[in-house]
This record gives structure tokens, sequence and C-alpha cells, in this order.
């Protein structure tokens, strides 16, 4: 479903990513782990259209995506939840998920994808009315993830849900991200935390200082030597 290609991306003068190298298929939940400053976010911001190329391919779905501008990547099927989230502040919870729909026109299919956020997230529901910029911060990570799959995305690209969260709340987002490739959803996620990652997903890829130095099924490199000393300080 998503094929990226001797990657090269970064900010300005300053090259991020180097011959990044990663591949997808559908219903997979895929992890991009690493240390921070890694570039694993600039390498999810590059796939979703917000920073720029600057050599090498990617495909979602058989068509390159590569310097498309990122709303037309989003109605491909395609969404990406930003670690930043990007919420509206002063809008309301409901108000927040109906933007994430803002290219869904019929009315019904859009109060459908509601419900369905707020079976994945009840806590959610209880505070539809309330501010965003009210909510904690677990709840404001579920209301980008909620925003993120309102247009019924066949690809979710998520950004450090974890980061600044509690373990239980962690444990629950991970567990909503769970249910969603249980129904259907392709998933790649971009984490720190990465023994409860590859715990959860699929296949992982390990990002250090803008290169793909490791790659496999999560279960082994779960038992890999370099993860083991350099994440999880076995």
């Amino acid at each position: 479903m998503l094929e990226v290609t001797n990657l090269d991306a970064g900010y300005g003068f300053l090259q991020v990513v180097w011959n990044v190298n990663i591949q997808v298929k559908p219903g997979e939940f895929v992890a991009l782990v690493g240390p921070n400053g890694a570039g694993k976010s600039t390498t999810l911001k590059t796939i979703a259209g917000l920073v720029p190329v600057r050599s090498g391919s990617i495909t979602f779905d058989g068509r390159p995506i590569a310097g498309m501008p990122a709303h037309q990547i989003s109605q491909m099927g395609l969404s990406f939840v930003s670690e930043s989230l990007n919420l509206f502040t002063n809008m309301s919870v409901y108000e927040n998920l109906l933007l994430g729909a803002y290219h869904v026109h019929d009315r019904a299919q859009q109060e459908e994808s509601v419900r369905f956020v707020f079976d994945l997230f009840p806590r959610l529901q209880g505070r539809r009315n309330q501010l965003a910029g009210t909510l904690s911060g677990g709840e404001r990570k579920m209301l980008a993830i909620g925003r993120g799959i309102m247009s019924s995305p066949r690809m979710l690209l998520v950004d450090e849900p974890s980061l600044g969260l509690a373990p239980k709340l962690t444990l629950d987002v991970f567990r909503a991200l769970e249910r969603l490739r249980q129904g259907g959803v392709t998933v790649l996620l971009v984490e720190q935390n990465v023994n409860t990652t590859l715990r959860i997903t699929d296949r992982a890829y390990v990002l250090e200082q803008g290169h793909i130095v490791l790659e496999g099924p999560s279960s082994e490199l779960l038992q890999n030597d370099h993860v083991r000393k350099a994440f999880l300080g076995i």
C-alpha cells in the first residue's frame, strides 16, 4: 500500500533522513522506532506531503505522491495524525471531529464516523460539547486520532501518540490503534516507546541518525541485541 524508496528529506539546508526505504502492506501495523531526533517525524511528514522530498520516491496504492499537496494526499485515503495534534482549541470536540471529514459531503456518513470515534474513545463522548483546549493531554491525543479517522482513511500515519501520556492512557491509545487495524485500517506508527510498540506491531524499522539500521518482524527485533541495549536497557 505504501512504498518509500531511497528517500532523502529535510528542512532548508538541513538534511534529516538519508536513503530511507519503507514498505507497508495493506492491513499491516508497522512501526518506525528510534531515539529522539532520529528523523522519524520528518519521515512521516514527508510521506504526508508536509516536508518536500529531496530525492527518492513515495507511492501510495501504486500512485506516486511525492510532491503532491498534503490535502490531496489526505483525500486519497492517507491520513496523518501529527505529534503536535493541531487541534482547534476554541472549538468543541464534536466540531473538531467534523473538520476531519471536511471533504465528506454525506451528512449521514459524517455522523456514522462520529459514532465510530465515540465508540473507539468513550471518554470523548461525554466531552462532545467541551472545548478541545480544556481536554487533558490524553483526551487531546484521542481527539486527534479520532479526527484523523473521520474521513475513513485506508491508511493512518500516527506520530508519537504516547508522548507525555501516563502508562494507562498510552495503553488505551495503543489498543485503539490495534482495533483500527483489526477493522482494516493500515497503520504506520512513529514511536519512542520501543518496548510497547514492538509488542503490538507486526513489523518495525529502526531509524538512527536519519538512516534505517534494522528492520524485520517486531517479535524478532524485541530479541535483537542492539535494540535491547539501545532502547530497552537490557
